[in-house]
């Protein structure tokens, strides 16, 4: 039998990829509904939950960068593409029934609050889904890091981490048929055999806070409130 996650209160990490689906560019909807729905499943089950998005889907900073944006410039692009993917989400969420907040690290008082951090807790305390947008609000911060950040702020119990796959691997998945999936492990042994799940400075601040990291395919049906039930495949990221 299935031992449930005990987490009660966790920030879920979607990459901008993970909102792209089939077309390999922006949003599709079917697949933002189908995360939609996901979370309200496990908000129903008494989960309390908010997100941090990627923006990748519409412009990845860095690659900016590579094409000789500068880089500050090309960061804060990225940022704004966070932005409408949280706004995309939050549409979906309320469609589905789900209360829902989008907070911004820079300040866009027009269409979504500002971050605050004791009103997002109070957000969350009553049943809202809070999604954090604009990164931390500092250019060379990806949003893996604001991920963790807001975890810690938030006094989460764990950060899901949403990929392509189902779990850490020792090598990548779909070029190589024999790449072993880790069951579980440590923050040390993520960074020191550099296993790119998340970036460094991600991995040791939740390793400085004893933050745990679940590492999941979302693309599966009801991965979310599949995984929270302890249920299926992942890895799950702790000290020993």
């Amino acid at each position: 039998m299935a031992t449930p996650l005990p987490y009660k209160r966790v920030l879920l990490k979607i990459s901008g990829e993970g909102l792209m689906g089939p077309t390999g560019y922006g949003l599709h909807g079917e697949t933002v509904f189908n995360i939609a729905r996901d979370i309200k499943a496990t908000a129903e089950a008494g989960t309390q939950v908010c997100l941090v998005i990627g923006g990748g889907n519409i412009f990845r900073g860095v690659v900016g960068a590579s094409k000789g944006m500068d880089r500050t410039q090309a960061d804060y692009m990225g940022m704004l593409a966070t932005v409408i993917n949280a706004l995309a989400v939050q549409n979906a969420l309320e469609q589905v029934g789900v209360p829902t907040r989008v907070q911004s690290a820079i300040v866009m008082s027009q269409i979504c609050e500002s971050y605050i951090r004791r009103r997002a807790v109070r957000h969350m305390e009553k049943g809202r889904v809070v999604i954090f947008a604009a990164g931390t609000g500092n250019p060379f911060f990806t949003t893996d890091t604001a991920a963790a950040l807001r975890a810690v702020e938030m006094n989460c119990e764990a950060l899901l981490k949403a990929t392509q796959v189902d779990g850490v691997y020792d090598a990548d998945p779909k070029k190589n048929p024999d790449a072993k999936r880790f069951e579980r492990l440590t923050f040390d042994k993520v960074i020191g055999d550099n296993l790119q799940v998340m970036d460094t400075a991600a991995i040791a601040l939740a390793r400085d806070n004893k933050l745990p990291i679940v590492v999941f395919n979302m693309h599966q049906a009801n991965a979310l409130a599949n995984v929270m039930a302890g249920r299926g495949k992942y890895t799950v990221i702790a000290d020993a």
